[in-house]
């Protein structure tokens, strides 16, 4: 490993994390000793282990009989009771899953002048982005991971614009895993008494696609930061590939308890994003969940979040409402909620107080 790095002030930090592109792979590449002060968290948001529930578990569910009323129920029960759950024999083939994982890495070992070439400001289009954090300019502290967050268009945009050595595998991780969305949705929606999902609502629910390949490499003090923040995804519906290092953490509803998600091989975990919990009138819920640091291990997770479309108006779904229940929040054009969401740094499940009535 390299000397420590000797890095006095936050602009030394910030110019080779952010604007140089090096990311925290690059301090961590560097042999940091300790974490530099901008990446320590308020003590409030770094997970405190004594509120970590070792012995409950979100559910596994087995898909292999989509048809089973059983595995419906379990689908729609975890959403509504978990907002979090993990398939199994879902149908995406293991090599796509293997694939896109390597791809992930591959991207990430790039030198900084190859990466910096998809930065906010060199990508030659919106829909590729390569970051750090989340939102630097707005976080109190900064979170422990590198990102590159690509919007699917077409795939002819995504062959022109995507970065060569993962651009195939994540159009294949979006195609393979199609399929299962769409009866997830099915299923979801057949509880809200929508038994047929038409052309109309299908583009509500998922016409919009982004993938992030995230990245976390080792930290020096884990304890001291976090790799993700406490947040709810502004999606329908997310769909996670983790590797087997682990380090996801769910809010348990209604509590101040954390439970890991412990990485299950060729298993993809799903969560009901604000989106489908406001189409849902609250009904299905979107859960806080966050990241830790680890300071073992480099960690990769690769998630796809199903959207509506940016000019789509969401709100509660009229036949949710067809029996008198009251709407809990308004209609709200998509690419505002999704601006609010990205205007600030995480803080839990604020952002879907922005849709409420």
């Amino acid at each position: 490993m390299a000397p420590a790095l000797d890095l006095p002030n936050s602009s030394d930090v910030t110019k080779l994390v952010v604007y140089e592109g090096h990311g925290v792979k690059g301090l961590a590449d560097m042999g940091l000793e300790c974490l530099p002060k901008q990446y320590i968290q308020p003590a409030e948001e770094r997970i405190d282990m004594s509120k970590v529930v070792s012995e409950e578990f979100v559910p596994v569910i087995d898909m292999s009989n989509w048809h089973d009323q059983k595995v419906a129920d379990s689908v729609c029960d975890a959403a509504e009771k978990w907002g979090f759950f993990q398939i199994v024999n879902h149908g995406v083939p293991v090599e796509v899953l293997e694939d896109v994982k390597e791809a992930t890495h591959r991207f990430f070992k790039l030198p900084a002048v190859e990466k910096r070439k998809y930065s906010k400001e060199n990508s030659p289009t919106n829909n590729v982005r390569f970051g750090t954090s989340f939102t630097p300019e707005a976080e109190r502290a900064l979170e422990w991971k590198d990102y590159l967050s690509l919007f699917y268009v077409t795939d002819d945009e995504a062959s022109t614009f995507w970065p060569p050595v993962c651009k195939n595998q994540a159009q294949k991780f979006i195609r393979s895993s199609e399929l299962v969305i769409k009866k997830l949705l099915q299923v979801l929606m057949r509880r809200l008494n929508i038994n047929e999902i038409d052309e109309e609502k299908e583009s509500m629910l998922m016409g919009s696609k982004r993938i992030n390949l995230n990245y976390y490499p080792i930290c020096p003090n884990p304890e001291l930061t976090i790799g993700v923040g406490r947040h709810s995804d502004v999606s329908t519906l997310t769909v996670l590939l983790q590797d087997d290092i682990g380090g996801l953490y769910v809010r348990k509803m209604d509590t101040d308890r954390w439970v890991h998600v412990p990485p299950i091989s060729g298993s993809l975990v799903i969560n009901v994003g604000d989106a489908l919990q406001i189409m849902s009138n609250g009904r299905y819920k979107s859960i806080e969940h966050r990241v830790v640091a680890n300071g073992s291990n480099n960690r990769i997770s690769v998630p796809i979040f199903v959207n509506p479309r940016p000019a789509d108006v969401i709100g509660p779904l009229a036949e949710v409402l067809e029996s008198g229940e009251e709407p809990m929040y308004k209609q709200v054009l998509y690419s505002d909620y999704v601006k609010h969401f990205f205007s600030k740094g995480h803080d839990g499940k604020d952002t879907v107080e922005f849709a409420k009535i």
